[in-house]
């Protein structure tokens, strides 16, 4: 349990532990017309390299993803999933694109389960922990629907990045350093991602991915055709089965990428779009909804009152969650937990909480990366995609180049049982065949005035919630720009564990008053990763967390 633990922990600072010390670009960049903002330098460029030929907001959003899984190749990839919220201008309407992974078709609640007791390693590591990949799927939906570009014109940038190579991130250093040992396991993995001797590259070591470079070509123009039938499917499945795996052909040929309903909700003057269920978008909704009538700038950006209200809020969040899954299976009254009753209750709760007596609640992703694109017609895309944790189930498939996720680990591995964020397992969340696991990933995008001002979203596992939260509050009630917005120090709660995260940047003193009313810190380097992109007319603005580095750039 101990080290369990301290894998908890680790996780909610890994993704920014390698930039902490190192020299980044400047964090935000300012355009007249277009915008790119994501957690790789060089994943930046080949979304603006799309914009620049023609490419809308939606290409670009799919070229920057598929960059992303070379670059940030323990983040995310081919072999995950995710969620996008698309803003299309021409139509002044909001769409949900959920390619969220699912379980494989023999998965079972008490799969975990060996000798009566849950062991869940199994769900975080090796071919048990894997979920249907949705990613290309995602990819193929949107540019289906709203594209202007084929598939092979959006993943040209990311071929090229696979194929002849690019400078190890300090970033993906330190993760490689870290799962070092995983990937020794695995040949592939191994020639890929270590030096000869098995030892771990360092900073600026050019990476080449010639196998994921090959399998992008091999998707053509009709990627979901490719990778979900045929020679791509059977290398997969064969796979996963020969290492011990419950996943088919048959689970991959039947995976559909899913439009859904955004949700939105009106805050100070402006109308706030998130994800639905099986994201956490509804969490935020809540969240912002008990903070509303709060008057924040008087209380003080950052003070002792100010964060103590953001703790009870998002501590009454997270307890709510317990009721989100996948829609499908279970029915999450949004009615309720959205109405103007509950979250007056809620709110009370959060004002009027007794500290002597925390509740514990029943209650997930971390390997992630998230991107925003604003296009020149004033199209929109918040995108947030996830292997899960580091490296996925730390397994790649030989000759496709795949990392594949672990996202089993998102579904309750067996009641009262935590997953790996520390999040205990609700009955909402059990796992069944086809099901897709609850995850943090919260993209948003704000309109006042049926224009959009501003996107965000995050990766860091279930800080994604919360840190999109604050870099929401510090744009829109302390008119921070988005620079400002995304490195001011943040804190995280979720209720269980009984405590608060906070930054180390939080000055000794404003920890100190927090503990003298009865608060239980936990003081850790940085709390996950948010990147932000305000919009006015002429002139966007976009910066990328300086706790995981990343790019901004537009034109």
């Amino acid at each position: 349990m101990r080290n369990r633990k301290f894998l908890f922990v680790h996780l909610l600072i890994v993704p920014v532990i390698a930039v902490a010390l190192a020299c980044v670009p400047a964090l935000s960049a300012e355009a007249p017309h277009a915008m790119v903002v994501s957690e790789s330098a060089q994943a930046t460029q080949a979304g603006l390299e799309i914009l620049k030929k023609g490419g809308n907001a939606i290409d670009a959003a799919c070229a920057t993803a598929l960059a992303l899984g070379v670059t940030n190749a323990a983040s995310c990839g081919l072999g995950g999933g995710g969620f996008m919220l698309i803003y299309v201008a021409r139509q002044g309407k909001f769409f949900a694109l959920d390619f969220r992974e699912t379980a494989p078709k023999a998965a079972s609640a008490d799969m975990y389960l060996r000798n009566g007791r849950p062991d869940e390693k199994l769900a975080l590591l090796g071919p048990l922990a894997v979920g249907v990949p949705g990613q290309v799927a995602g990819i193929a939906a949107a540019l289906e629907r709203f594209g202007t570009m084929k598939f092979q014109q959006v993943a040209a940038p990311a071929i090229k990045l696979a194929r002849d190579g690019f400078p190890l991130s300090h970033l993906l250093a330190g993760e490689i350093k870290w799962s070092q040992k995983y990937i020794a396991a695995n040949p592939e993995f191994a020639k890929t991602f270590l030096e000869h001797d098995g030892s771990a590259p360092p900073e600026g070591t050019i990476i080449r991915e010639p196998e994921l470079a090959r399998t992008l070509e091999m998707l053509g123009d009709r990627p979901d055709e490719k990778f979900y039938h045929g020679e791509i499917a059977r290398e997969i499945a064969s796979y996963i089965r020969k290492s011990g795996g419950i996943m088919t052909a048959d689970d991959l040929a039947d995976y559909r990428a899913l439009w859904r309903e955004p949700l939105h909700r009106a805050y100070q003057g402006t109308e706030v779009y998130v994800m639905p269920p099986p994201s956490s978008g509804g969490v935020l909704l809540e969240m912002l909804g008990m903070l509303e009538p709060g008057h924040l700038p008087g209380l003080g950006l950052n003070s002792p009152p100010y964060l103590a209200r953001l703790a009870e809020v998002m501590r009454q969040g997270f307890i709510d969650r317990a009721l989100y899954a996948d829609p499908a299976f279970v029915h999450v009254p949004l009615d309720v937990l959205l109405s103007a009753k509950h979250i007056d209750e809620a709110r009370n709760r959060a004002l009027h909480h007794d500290r002597t007596s925390r509740m514990i609640p029943e209650a997930h992703d971390h390997g992630t990366s998230n991107l925003c694109v604003v296009d020149k017609d004033g199209n929109v895309v918040a995108l947030t995609t996830t292997i899960n944790t580091i490296f996925g189930s730390k397994m790649m498939v030989p000759k496709l180049g795949i990392v594949l996720n672990n996202e089993m680990d998102d579904f309750a591995v067996a009641p009262n049982v935590p997953n790996v964020y520390r999040l205990q397992g609700a009955k909402a969340n059990e796992i069944a065949p086809g099901k897709r696991p609850l995850s943090s990933m919260t993209p948003i995008i704000v309109v006042r005035r049926g224009r959009p001002v501003m996107t965000t979203g995050g990766s860091g596992g279930p800080t994604i919630l919360t840190g999109v939260l604050q870099v929401t509050l510090n744009i829109l009630d302390f008119h921070l720009e988005p620079e400002q917005a995304v490195s001011t120090p943040r804190i995280h709660e979720q209720a269980s564990p009984d405590m608060i995260f906070v930054e180390a940047a939080i000055p000794a003193s404003t920890r100190d008053a927090l503990s003298e009313m009865g608060y239980k810190l936990k003081v850790v380097p940085h709390l996950g990763a948010v990147a932000a992109i305000t919009i006015e007319p002429g002139n966007l603005h976009g910066a990328f967390d300086p706790r995981k580095g990343g790019g901004a750039a537009g034109y």
